[in-house]
């Protein structure tokens, strides 16, 4: 590493140098530092808005779900059997489906190793459950917080081994000449005050961009509110975008954001819904033929909790009806714990065989959801109650939520984006499709994030940047962001409009175009955002100069809001479908008088086969579908592969110690 002070010939903007910087500090940033570090590369360094902050520390579900290779007795499994699942999910491509299946069971014992407790049955096998979108049961868990201390774990090995972890930095523009990473522009977050506002400089050869998924463009959403993404700086720096448009959405609490998947629908809770003079009800038989086929409906969101357009008429219809009751009817809707929903008066013989069946298997055929959910996963209850929630008293207000992006920055089996240099793993890379297995996103981190540092690694190429041509690109976006900064402090009024044109932005998304859109309002809705990123500078307005990286965020939410956009259009016109959300006419969905009538157009079939990649161009963004790439089919004779790899780990950095 090394540090300048003559970007300019009157500013004394650091610049440090690096030969490979991971943005973002989740469990695939840390993954990639770690890895690295294993494969002998020493010059890398981490940057994070903040390393307490995101989407892997932070969130979870019921128990949260990995999802790996089968690695137990009773399960029969195979490479080649777990992508072509990842495959059949529709708009994966096939090195992305096989790369993830082959370093699962890499990944997974790696987190082992570094004390994620994951459970073993008494004879040391990793015994998996069924989750959604998954022929078999190649599922496993922690417990409610498996990312989290996925984390903890990759975080502890980083530090042990000295990686450099910047915290405080947000990155703001990615420096890239001739489709090349040069190096990236961030904000200092505690030195905004400095006369350069907290510019500093970074010179790189390679970025791995680890900051998850864009979840700041949606205000009903069930990501931490510390996580807003950074999308907008790989698709302004040139990077293409993949399936956009697929989103995933589902139920999740509002009042302390988490997914209500699993274990919380299983239990049958009761449903009620309380309108604007307080009055209570529980709603769900007024939509079904009776109480029973409700109970069977929530039992089916614990395996299929994402909402899904081609299961409107089954288990989704329970989001459906729960949109009804909030955006048409103006109600606010909870999930009660604390008595039996109706339905179950003479026991639960009446119910499904399915649900009747796992219930008695789990020891749970007990009186009240509450009771129900403590035999079968008491830490689902004290997750709550550690943020002031007492299932046993209170009932939990719940909405139809952004849960994870499907989409993302398109990469190639490396997970290298089309601007050379920049890898885009996690949730930020565009590599799930439109039906991924629950809980292959974290599989995904590792997997990814161990490709990308492979790659880097294994290079022939120890490319670094020139460094005055570094300097003269850095010199000039420098002093343009910081002539933009103080143009619009000098004629601040000393009122702020940050925080409420990113309200608008979000419940504008969430309105127009989540899990319930119309064709016309997300035309509409991307016109007007054209308009405000022609005059986004003109149109801020800054109280003090802690405002300049929450506008630069918004900036980056702009960018990616209009991306998604253009790709659900796309995917409208091509299809028929925007991909996870229902396109519906003007009449809507008629939920009355225990009748479901929808209008909308269904998802095409063939369809599946494509990805759909969108970019921005001299003449502005534009989406088009690309045939999947297929599963490859490599040469598997052993003195090939072990050749062609020895050749491979003959190319480690000069400076290795190994």
């Amino acid at each position: 590493m090394s540090m300048r002070h003559d970007l300019c010939d009157d500013w004394k903007i650091p610049v440090l140098s690096y030969r490979t910087i991971v943005i973002g500090s989740g469990c695939a940033g840390f993954n990639a530092a770690d890895c690295l570090y294993d494969m002998g590369e020493r010059d890398v360094a981490i940057l994070t808005e903040g390393v307490r902050c995101g989407t892997s520390r932070n969130t979870g579900s019921d128990k949260q779900t990995y999802y790996k290779l089968s690695l137990a007795s009773d399960g029969l499994d195979s490479v080649k059997e777990m992508a072509q699942t990842l495959f059949g999910g529709g708009g994966v491509n096939g090195d992305h489906a096989l790369a993830e299946a082959a370093g699962s069971v890499r990944a997974f014992m790696k987190l082992v190793l570094l004390g994620v407790p994951f459970p073993t049955n008494e004879y040391g096998e990793y015994v998996g459950y069924k989750t959604d979108h998954d022929p078999r049961q190649r599922a496993t868990s922690a417990g409610p917080l498996t990312s989290k201390y996925m984390t903890e774990c990759l975080e502890r090995s980083v530090r042990a081994k000295g990686v450099p972890i910047i915290d405080g930095m947000q990155a703001v523009r990615l420096l890239v000449d001739n489709g090349e990473i040069q190096g990236v522009l961030a904000l200092d977050l505690t030195g905004l005050d400095d006369p350069y506002y907290g510019i500093r400089l970074f010179r790189c050869a390679n970025i791995i961009l680890a900051t998850g998924g864009p979840a700041g463009i949606y205000y009903h959403s069930v990501y931490p509110e510390s996580q807003t993404g950074a999308s907008g700086l790989a698709l302004e720096a040139g990077a293409s975008g993949a399936n956009l448009h697929q989103w995933q959405y589902g139920l999740a609490s509002t009042k302390f954001r988490w997914n209500v998947s699993g274990t919380y629908q299983q239990v049958l809770p009761r449903y009620i819904s309380v309108d604007a003079q307080g009055n209570s009800r529980e709603f769900l038989p007024d939509y079904f033929a009776t109480p029973v086929e409700a109970l069977d409906m929530v039992f089916l969101k614990g395996y299929q909790w994402p909402f899904d357009v081609n299961k409107a008429a089954g288990s989704s219809m329970i989001d459906l009806i729960i949109h009804h009751e909030i955006y048409e009817k103006n109600n606010r809707v909870y999930m009660d714990f604390t008595r039996d929903p109706a339905g179950l008066e003479n026991g639960f013989a009446g119910l499904s065989g399915e649900a009747y069946k796992y219930l008695a298997r789990s020891e749970a055929l007990l009186e009240r959801p509450i009771n129900r959910l403590n035999r079968m996963n008491p830490k689902a209850i004290e997750l709550y109650r550690t943020h002031g929630i007492d299932l046993y008293s209170e009932a939990l207000e719940v909405s139809i939520c952004a849960q994870h992006h499907n989409g993302g920055i398109a990469v190639d089996g490396d997970w290298q984006s089309s601007v050379k240099g920049l890898f885009v793993v996690g949730e930020a890379a565009g590599t799930f499709g439109a039906y991924r297995p629950g809980g292959s996103a974290l599989n995904s981190t590792q997997v990814g994030s161990l490709r990308a540092a492979e790659h880097i690694s294994y290079s022939q190429e120890q490319r670094m940047p020139d460094e005055q041509e570094l300097v003269r690109l850095g010199k000039a976006h420098a002093r343009e962001l910081a002539q933009i900064f103080g143009e619009l402090l000098e004629r601040s009024n000393g009122e702020s409009n940050v925080a409420y044109k990113r309200e608008f932005m979000q419940k504008s998304m969430s309105q127009f175009a989540a899990h319930m859109r119309t064709a016309e309002r997300i035309r509409e809705y991307s016109d007007y955002l054209s308009g405000q990123m022609k005059e986004f500078y003109r149109n801020q307005q800054l109280k003090n100069r802690t405002d300049i990286p929450r506008m630069m965020k918004n900036r980056d939410l702009l960018v990616t809001q209009l991306a998604v956009l253009h790709a659900m259009m796309t995917a409208a016109e091509m299809s028929g479908s925007c991909g996870s959300g229902l396109i519906v006419d003007k009449s809507g969905v008629d939920l009355a008088n225990r009748q479901f009538k929808m209008k909308y157009r269904p998802e095409r079939e063939n369809m599946r086969p494509f990805v759909l990649y969108t970019g921005y161009t001299k003449n502005g963004w534009s989406s088009k579908y690309q045939p999947v790439r297929p599963i490859p089919q490599p040469d598997d004779w052993f003195e090939t592969v072990w050749n062609n790899y020895r050749k491979k780990r003959r190319h480690v950095p000069p400076d290795s110690d190994q």
